[in-house]
């Protein structure tokens, strides 16, 4: 890494010791064509170099150049690129005075002005990443009812799939899945701080306050010390809107989905204020069966701009729901009994009743200051507050036996009759519950120091208290559950469903009282202070940068259900970093080469930290070290007036992780050590537009992503003690063996434009050398292949424009038309041998697995005033 950082240090200074050369002034002013509105934030480029500045609130502009006669490049997220060639003379300003951009056809609907300084989009730095963005016209098209990860599916080497009920989607990127990709909303880390899980349910409107999706794979652009892995996902939303205005939305799809959703917002006023606010209800039955749900979503934001150099904002946003959820099953049944089958629902009073349903709550508040403290520096900053309550229920007890083999036919009403008669709720609905108190600080420094170099410098903290324990949801009768406290002995009689299924009384009745809890209860504190800085020199045709993170977590864990008495673990405390640098040359005015290296030490989960059930509480995984992940990334760039073409060529080597698994019915667990992967690929991508009124899109990648050397186990009882049967390690083959996921991904897509108010959609994306998971437990013959699929979208749009810019649109969204039947993912290990009883496509049909959804349409009007 020295030698790493003396060679970015080199290139610095050498170029900073060039000769000056003679240069003038451009200043100008950018607007929006259409209505003559400042436009902030454009960015103004002299072609051929790196060499820009960005427009201020009012769209003004100056920038140095050399003398003589120059192209300068002007552009702006939604807005169609315009150069302009200018006469310069040394020593002298040249006044371009108003440049109007035109509004192109992939437009945001509202620009972002805050909390630029924290949120890390690729476009704020000159040195390249690889790069995805999809812009607020797109995501209001397709978007639809789905979730956030199927607006991905048009980037190179991401794999996506829906899975149980709603809100229940997955991603990958890279091969990595949701817990090592970084999802950030507004710069804001969003991923579990206890295990890196995302769950979308939480979500689910997130994409009706979306201003843009940008997704990095690879190393990206964040300067936190964040789990990246894969990559990164940032979700820009509304906060201080230009202009007045709103809409209102309606939306129907299958399986009896409706939506509503209104929006509306005062712009930025005279008095400096900016309010905005949305409200949104949806329900449907599921495209499973028994997996209905309904929820809410909302936002509100109220942003103050007093003068040219502040800008406050306050954000507070929410989706609670709650929806049914279809367990995995085997393949043969899937083919048996068809692709929505699920076991996991019955019926209760003559109604639908979910045997397995998600309900959840997590209000995110924050607040951010956006302050301008001279031409040259700029400090940002969000506090940010997140209070998440809910659970995952289930059925237990006497009822549990009536769930298997059963078809939807699980009788609520029977086990209702049959606890009152016993007395007790021998069989019931019990609720994993899970909350948490989540507290942070972001702040961010931007100066330039000179002409050709800009510096950041910031600090992370993060404060996290975590809630856990189990509890009945539904007692089906009108009596309690009897039960004995764990640890002291003491029986105990729970009748507190803690607001049944409900997410709003799931807040509202978390309340702490522990022996009306059951099974599980035990809570945590994860506190995170981390500092991170960024240098980055950029002259003519060259561009390097440089970024560093230190962070410290420390963990600590109270059980209350195993011991007689509270019992707090010892703090863990441990130190993680990462150091990411890169540089890019400018080979022509349209191409560009750029080379990206980086290094992560992560500290581990808290999960991968301690073990539930322990009966002493101790740190229970004594092997679990920080892991260490190395990134390298080589991309090509090529933009023409008409087209653009990515590629980039990665390898990424994920070492040092632990694999942890329970021995059932021996109170012991094992744990591997020295799991390793590489992953290696190549992706391409780009678009074309052969006419104005169609657009081509297309990509593909390649993959190889294997297991890198086999792993070491031992054998730990719950606390901690080594119990390795004769001494003797365990060895788990996995040396060459494929990682999970499609490690070929290929589609192409157009946008046809009829007339200016019709547009058609085609795409079509294919998934191969698709492999399901390895199970950490055994020696065998290593992840199952998975057929390879290929899937086909189509949407239709009308736009009726009217009078006062007012527009009512239309779209139609079809999903895999053709109704392909497909395995998404597959947990079951079990190879195609002579002995298999039932093979489809080369799978051993005793897998389990997960099967993709067929046919999905929705279609939805919006008017926006």
């Amino acid at each position: 890494m020295r030698t790493l950082k003396n060679l970015f240090l080199f290139a610095i200074f050498s170029l900073m010791a060039s000769n000056a050369f003679a240069q003038g002034t451009v200043k100008g002013t950018v607007l929006e064509a259409k209505t003559n509105d400042p436009l902030p934030g454009a960015d103004v480029v002299l072609v051929g170099t790196t060499t820009g500045v960005a427009t201020d609130f009012d769209g003004n502009f100056i920038l140095k150049v050399p003398a003589g006669t120059q192209k300068i490049q002007i552009s702006s997220v939604g807005f169609a690129t315009k150069v302009i060639t200018v006469n310069v003379k040394n020593g002298q300003t040249t006044n371009v005075g108003k440049v109007g951009l035109a509004e192109d056809a992939q437009s945001l609907s509202e620009v972002v002005i805050v909390g630029k300084g924290i949120v890390d989009l690729a476009k704020d730095r000159k040195t390249p990443i690889a790069v995805s963005t999809i812009k607020a016209a797109e995501i209001q098209e397709k978007g639809g009812n789905f979730d956030l990860p199927e607006l991905l599916t048009e980037t190179p080497s991401v794999q996506t799939s829906k899975e149980g009920g709603y809100g229940d989607g997955r991603i990958s990127i890279r091969g990595f899945d949701q817990t090592n990709t970084a999802f950030l909303l507004n710069g804001q880390p969003i991923n579990g701080m206890e295990d890196g899980k995302m769950y979308w349910s939480n979500w689910s409107g997130i994409l009706d306050i979306a201003n843009a999706l940008q997704v990095q794979r690879g190393l990206g652009s964040s300067k936190l010390a964040i789990s990246s892995v894969g990559g990164t996902v940032n979700i820009i939303t509304k906060t201080v809107d230009k202009k007045q205005g709103g809409f209102v939305s309606l939306m129907a799809a299958n399986d009896n989905y409706l939506k509503g959703t209104a929006y509306y917002s005062t712009g930025l006023m005279k008095n400096g204020l900016a309010v905005s606010a949305m409200f949104g209800h949806w329900q449907g039955d599921g495209y499973r069966n028994g997996t209905v749900g309904q929820g809410q979503t909302y936002f509100f934001s109220l942003g103050y701009k007093p003068n040219d150099k502040n800008i406050f904002n306050f954000l507070v946003t929410g989706a609670p729901q709650w929806h049914g959820d279809a367990w995995t099953v085997d393949l043969q049944t899937y083919l048996d009994k068809g692709r929505k089958f699920n076991a996991m629902y019955g019926t209760k009073d003559g109604e639908l009743y979910p045997g397995a349903r998600n309900f959840y709550h997590k209000p995110i508040i924050n607040l951010s200051w956006d302050w301008k403290i001279n031409d040259k520096t700029n400090l940002s900053s969000v506090l940010y507050g997140s209070l998440g309550r809910g659970g995952y229920a289930y059925p237990t007890g006497s009822l549990w036996g009536k769930v298997s083999g059963k078809d939807g036919g699980i009788d609520f009403d029977a086990q209702v009759a049959d606890n009152n008669a016993a007395g007790k709720a021998k069989g019931y609905m019990r609720g994993s519950y899970n909350g948490h108190n989540w507290y942070g600080f972001l702040t961010n420094l931007e100066k330039e120091l000179t002409d050709n170099i800009s510096i950041n410098f910031g600090g992370d903290v993060r404060m996290y208290n975590g809630i856990h324990f189990r509890a009945p949801t539904d007692l089906l009768g009108d009596y309690g559950v009897q039960t004995t406290h764990r640890g002291s002995g003491r029986p105990l009689l729970v009748d507190n469903v803690y607001g049944g299924y409900s997410p709003w009384g799931a807040v509202f009745n978390f309340n702490n009282d522990h022996d009306q809890r059951l099974a599980r209860d035990y809570s945590e504190v994860i506190n995170y202070y981390g500092v991170f800085g960024q240098i980055e020199y950029s002259k003519d045709k060259f561009s390097t940068f440089f970024q560093g993170a230190v962070s410290n977590q420390d963990h600590q864990r109270t059980e209350y259900w195993n011991t007689a008495e509270p019992e707090e673990s010892d703090k863990v405390s441990n130190m993680g970093y990462n150091a990411k640098g890169g540089l890019a040359y400018q080979l022509t005015e349209k191409a560009k080469v750029f080379a990206n290296a980086g290094y992560y030490s992560r500290q581990p989960f808290h999960d991968d930290l301690f073990v539930n059930g322990s009966s002493s509480n101790r740190l229970n995984n004594p092997q679990t070290a920080n892991e260490e992940i190395t990134g390298l990334e080589l991309g090509y760039s090529k933009k023409g007036e008409n087209y653009n073409f990515n590629m980039n060529l990665y390898s990424t080597k994920w070492a040092n992780r632990t694999k942890r698994s329970s021995n059932r019915g021996t109170n012991t667990y094992n744990v591997f050590r020295g799991v390793s992967e590489i992953h290696n690929g190549i992706e391409l991508d780009g678009n074309y537009r052969p006419l104005k009124s169609l657009k081509i899109k297309a990509f593909f990648s390649y993959g190889d992503w294997k297991y890198d050397g086999n792993a070491k186990g031992r054998v730990f009882d719950l606390d901690g003690n080594d119990v390795t049967p004769g001494g003797t390690e365990l060895e788990l083959n996995l040396d060459g063996k494929y990682v999970n996921g499609a490690q070929v991904t290929a589609g192409g897509f157009i946008d046809y434009n009829i007339t200016s108010e019709i547009k058609l959609s085609l795409g079509e994306r294919f998934y191969g050398k698709n492999h399901g998971y390895i199970a950490s437990t055994r020696d065998d013959e290593g992840a199952i292949y998975l057929p390879g699929y290929s899937l086909t979208d189509a949407g239709l749009s009308y736009k009726l424009k009217l009078k006062n810019k007012s527009t009512v649109s239309f779209r139609l969204n079809i999903n895999n038309v053709f109704d392909k039947f497909y395995i998404s993912s597959a947990k079951g290990t079990t190879p195609v041998t002579d002995s298999s009883a039932n093979v489809w496509h080369g799978v051993d049909t005793s897998n389990n697995v997960r099967i993709g959804y067929g046919r999905t349409w929705n279609f939805g009007v919006r008017y926006k005033f």
